[in-house]
């Protein structure tokens, strides 16, 4: 299978990294990308081919990953639709409606919607896949063998469905990174070095997830046994209560949810 990505960003450069230690050659993959300074840095980092020229570039491809901003999206399509030779299109594009890119495509029928999130970038993503109707079983295959590289995949059967995807795992990394930010401060603000904390802080959050990960309990049962009646954590949790927090991060979750759908709404007058 010999996949282009157009555009040659963090995310491209995270799935070819995870692909090629996966096994795939480096003749199996190009790069199509405007920017000189990108080319020879996607060159240099993997060995691959990185080019400006859009028809070159995809010339021999059975996929190709579009992994530009969304609001290059359309312009991009315009190019790329003329080019198109039964290949699969896999779009990381955040916000951009399978319908609408098929539109923009000339009703092109085979693609797939992906959301991968950041933490991709480490291979330890989380990926949420759409498969347009005009897709077979082989496509959805090997589009998940593409986002498998960079971490865990799950399928949804109603895009809109993708919102949700969005607002929890999608911008779930900011949320991780907002709480660690709090346990930092109260960290420092109890004596501890910035660096006692920020190991304290990571330490906590990447073994309680590895616990949550590894046991068959769900998380308020972990929560209820570390929180020891007139004990220390629970002082913590009642002070949450109190002030709501539980209702107040899925309220923001629930926000992130409703910009999702907005965002997909502009795109789709386009």
């Amino acid at each position: 299978m010999n996949i282009t990505f157009i555009g040659g960003g963090n995310m491209a450069s995270a799935l070819i990294s995870g692909l090629l230690q996966q096994g795939y050659g480096v003749g199996q993959l190009c790069v199509v990308e405007i920017n000189a300074e990108n080319r020879d840095k996607i060159k240099q980092s993997f060995g691959i081919p990185a080019v400006a020229d859009l028809a070159g570039g995809m010339a021999d491809s059975d996929v190709i990953v579009l992994s530009v901003k969304p609001q290059q999206l359309f312009e991009l399509t315009q190019k790329l639709a003329p080019l198109l030779n039964n290949q699969l299109i896999l779009s990381i594009a955040a916000g951009i409606r399978a319908a609408d890119l098929m539109r923009w495509l000339g009703g092109y029928q085979r693609v797939v919607r992906a959301m991968p999130n950041t933490p991709s970038l480490v291979r330890s993503g989380v990926t949420g896949l759409y498969s347009a109707a005009g897709t077979s079983a082989s496509d959805k295959k090997n589009a998940e063998s593409i986002l498998a590289a960079v971490g865990s995949t799950l399928w949804v059967d109603d895009e809109e469905m993708l919102h949700a995807v969005t607002a929890i795992s999608g911008s779930g990394p900011a949320y991780v990174f907002y709480f660690i930010e709090a346990m930092q401060q109260a960290a420092v603000e109890l004596g501890l070095s910035p660096a006692q904390a920020r190991q304290l802080s990571l330490q906590t959050f990447a073994g309680a997830s590895k616990l949550a990960g590894t046991s068959d309990e769900d998380a308020a049962t972990l929560r209820a046994r570390v929180t020891s009646k007139g004990g220390t954590t629970e002082q913590a949790i009642l002070a949450m209560e109190k002030n709501d927090i539980k209702c107040k991060i899925t309220a923001a979750i629930h926000a992130a949810n409703k910009r999702s759908r907005e965002l997909s709404d502009e795109f789709s007058k386009i």
